[in-house]
């Protein structure tokens, strides 16, 4: 009697655990919904091409764009690419902290990747050109980077290639001279315009749940809560906001920049731009390092600490900085096969 009595209370203890086992399993999934469902709303899933209705987005046109993106003749002394300083292959920055130029001088700030750029409100950390068309047009004049006296060079340089004259001609065939600066920009802005790049992320906030493990889903929950989301919403998780750099304390304290880059301030010479910065996009943030607007932190987690700091006057743990890498570790998204 007495070992019966023992058995029923064994058999009871392991019904009773894997009933609660089976509880905490509905009640994490209800979690994962929930965070599913508030992932989609705050970000949202990429598109597969950024269109623009100013800049019509055709085959012909990208292939055009993607040789002009490649091509060495779009500056100075043949030397240098829009590549060179976006490499394609590793994500679309060159990973130093700025880059050399057709003269070899360096730039003042970090080459930010050219990967989703057609999705932010504008482009350059001072976002002073509206959309990557107006953008592709600076480094070719810029006399740090590729060095071209002016934009009549820049077509007559191109003018003398047969290949060009007949890409261009098809490409925009209505034009009387097609081979123009702005057809130039256009065409690098429609390619640049299919450079996207999905990842688990994506899988995850279209309803996958297992697309992400649970310390990424972890970390997404930190990401929210903390204030992350703040300056990092939309679908590329960044690129829609301007903010100061340095909310509680000066930035250059933390990431001991060799320069005090005063950011916007320096187009607008507005007293409230000062230090103001176009929030970068964190879509393959672990790819593109080193960080911040001068590249003067190398390693993630030390510019997540950084930020927590600065930014939301908060001293994160080691144990929320490793969920929250984990978290945008899960964001480097594939490459695309074409380029």
């Amino acid at each position: 009697m007495k070992k019966l009595f023992i058995l029923l209370i064994l058999i009871t203890t392991i019904i009773s655990c894997k009933e609660a086992k089976n509880d905490k399993k509905v009640d994490e999934n209800l979690e994962y919904i929930a965070l599913q469902k508030t992932a989609s709303s705050m970000f949202g899933k990429l598109p597969e091409i950024v269109e623009n209705p100013n800049n019509k987005v055709t085959q012909e046109k990208v292939e055009l764009g993607k040789k002009l993106f490649f091509d060495n003749r779009l500056s100075k002394d043949n030397t240098q690419s829009c590549n060179t300083c976006h490499n394609l292959e590793t994500y679309g920055v060159d990973n130093l902290s700025t880059s050399p130029g057709n003269n070899g001088g360096l730039g003042t700030r970090n080459s930010p990747t050219v990967f989703n750029a057609a999705l932010h409100m504008s482009q350059f950390w001072d976002g002073r050109e509206p959309d990557v068309e107006a953008q592709a047009g600076g480094p070719i004049l810029n006399p740090v980077e590729m060095a071209m006296p002016s934009e009549t060079i820049v077509v007559e340089r191109l003018s003398a290639i047969d290949e060009y004259n007949n890409l261009f001609a098809k490409v925009f065939p209505t034009d009387k001279n097609p081979i123009n600066y702005k057809n130039i920009q256009n065409a690098i802005g429609a390619f640049e315009r299919t450079l996207v790049t999905p990842s688990r992320f994506d899988d995850f906030i279209s309803g996958d749940l297992n697309a992400l493990t649970t310390e990424e889903k972890e970390g997404l929950k930190l990401f929210i809560s903390t204030g992350c989301v703040a300056c990092h919403s939309g679908n590329v998780l960044g690129g829609n906001i301007y903010q100061k750099f340095g909310v509680y304390d000066d930035y250059w304290k933390y990431t001991k920049s060799t320069k005090i880059d005063e950011g916007k301030f320096e187009v607008t010479k507005k007293e409230s731009d000062k230090y103001v910065f176009k929030s970068p996009s964190l879509r393959n943030i672990e790819k593109t390092y080193p960080y911040f607007h001068d590249g003067s932190v190398s390693d993630l987690k030390e510019a997540v600490r950084i930020m927590g700091k600065i930014q939301l006057n908060k001293n994160l743990s080691e144990k929320d900085l490793n969920s929250l890498i984990s978290f945008l570790n899960s964001l480097t998204g594939e490459l695309p096969k074409n380029i």
